[in-house]
């Protein structure tokens, strides 16, 4: 086996004195183990039985909060839209129509605004080569080889 110097190239190994691993094959008495329990650094942490409360637990707690304070009791409007949403058919379409905002806060673009960009897009595209073809048969003179 051989290592590497700084330049890369290899180098004559050193020898090494290697301690074989302090284990004890079989198990250890009970005093063995309370001395090593007491010697820890953690001893008297662990020792206490501790349950928190899990975030799914509290998740939970806050949607059953929610339900209750809702006015029909299960967090939905009578057109089965969320409460603070205007429900209904006309809400439905008006997320189509002009896109809504997505449990995160994203933003999602409505039909609207899909056609708005596409047609500001198509004309900027037809404008741009317009553009260039002016400038470029102007330069190269183009327009007089009918």
């Amino acid at each position: 086996m051989s290592f590497l110097d700084a330049k890369g190239r290899p180098s004559v190994t050193e020898r090494v004195f290697v301690l074989p691993p302090g284990s004890q094959l079989g198990p250890i008495t009970p005093q063995q183990r309370q001395a090593l329990m007491a010697s820890s650094l953690v001893a008297g942490v662990y020792d206490k039985v501790v349950d928190r409360e899990s975030a799914y637990e509290k998740l939970k707690g806050r949607a059953e909060e929610a339900a209750a304070q809702a006015p029909n009791g299960n967090g939905k409007s009578a057109g089965g839209a969320p409460a603070e949403e205007g429900g209904g058919l006309m809400g439905g379409l008006n997320e189509v129509l002009f896109g809504s905002t997505g449990p995160r806060g994203g933003r999602r673009d409505g039909l609207a605004q899909t056609m708005a960009k596409s047609a500001v897009r198509t004309m900027g595209t037809s404008l741009g080569r317009e553009i260039l073809r002016g400038v470029l048969g102007g330069i190269f003179g183009g327009g007089k080889r009918r």
